[in-house]
This record gives C-alpha cells, structure tokens and sequence, in this order.
C-alpha cells in the first residue's frame, strides 16, 4: 500500500492556517447542534483530535495492509484500499476537498471506516481483534462531526466496498480449524496503533461523546 500521495494531500492541507480557523468554526457549530458552548480550549483540543485522526490515517492503512497479508485477506482488502485510495485523490466527493482540513473528513473516515469493518467481519469468525477497539469509539466522534446527510452517505460507500471485495466470505474460509491453527501461530498486529490513544474523553464539552 503506498500512501505517500495520502500524505502529502494531508501536508498541504495541515499548512493552510486558514484552514484551522475554518475547521474551529464547523466544530463550534457542531457543538453547537449538540446543545453545547464550547470555550476556546474545549475547541483546540476537538481541533487537535480532528488532526490526530487524520494525520493517522496513512500509518494505519500500512498497518492493514501488512496484517491482510498476514491472516490471508491479501486481496480482498487491496481491493478495499484502492476504493479508499481513489478517494482521496477524487476532488469532487461527499465534502468537496476544497474545503481544506474540513474537506479531509470524510476521506479520513472513510478509510478508517472501511479497515474497522474487515476487522469487524475478521473478529467475528476468529475471535481476535485486527485493529483496536478503540477505534470504533473514535469513528464515531468523526461521525458526529461530519454529521447527516453526509456520514450515511459515507457509511453505504464503506458497505459497499467491503460487500464488492467479499471480505465476509474471505474471513469465512479462514475459519476453518486448519488455517487458525495457522492464524494463532501469527500475532496479530493491529492492537498497538496510536488512535487507541487519541484523547476521547476529553470531548465531553463538544457534546461529541456520551457523557
């Protein structure tokens, strides 16, 4: 997986100073619908959680790349990572890109979205984890700030690009006793990624978590 035209799609955008002061107003008005005022620190640290979870992104696709090929989901989940890709070199997608930090929302999402449901799926028929829990919780921070129409749109590309890549049938054919003896001779290696650590709880006052 190379993500080097990832990366400096996000470089760019990370460089843009208005840009930040852009993404601090959506966040405000995201709070906002959410029955809350944030002051100016509340907002810094919902900015600095948004630029966390970007800037992750490229690593973390390595990191899936790398562990499909381990468990044997080698070509169901390239398939998956090349919509992802093609879609963040697309300019015109659900938030237009010209929209700057706020314009890598949903590709940010969308690629952790797609690598959260193969991990899902995998889960389900070994047992093991491809990816941290935590990431769900944090997908669903940017869910809510994203927000609607936009997040549903998002969530059916996912869909169907895990449906297209028949990664539900490839995990089943990994059940079977003689590849998870295979499987468990294997660590798995997408549970020590850095988003477990993005700072969840401390968006409380952004009204993006359940208090």
């Amino acid at each position: 997986m190379k993500t080097a035209k990832i990366q400096n799609i996000i470089a760019q955008q990370f460089a843009d100073s208005l840009s930040v002061l852009d993404l601090q107003k959506h966040l405000a008005e995201v709070a906002k619908r959410h029955g809350t005022g944030p002051d100016n620190t509340q907002l810094a640290r919902a900015s600095s959680f948004v630029y966390n979870y970007i800037e992750q992104v490229p690593y973390l696709l390595t990191v899936a790349w790398t562990s499909a090929r381990n468990v044997g989901l080698e070509t169901e989940v390239k398939n998956i990572l090349d919509m992802v890709e093609s879609y963040w070199l697309q300019d015109d997608d659900v938030i237009p890109d010209n929209l700057g930090i706020i314009g890598l929302l949903d590709d940010a999402y969308c690629s952790l979205c797609s690598m959260q449901a193969v991990s899902n799926l995998y889960r389900q028929q070994s047992g093991k984890h491809l990816f941290p829990n935590d990431l769900r919780s944090v997908n669903q921070v940017m869910r809510k700030i994203i927000g609607e129409p936009y997040a549903t749109q998002l969530d059916d590309i996912v869909g169907r690009a895990v449906e297209d890549a028949r990664v539900k049938e490839a995990v089943k054919l990994l059940s079977n006793p003689e590849t998870q003896r295979l499987l468990d001779s294997q660590a798995t290696i997408w549970n020590h990624g850095p988003v477990s650590e993005l700072p969840v709880d401390q968006l409380s006052g952004m009204g993006l978590i359940d208090d």
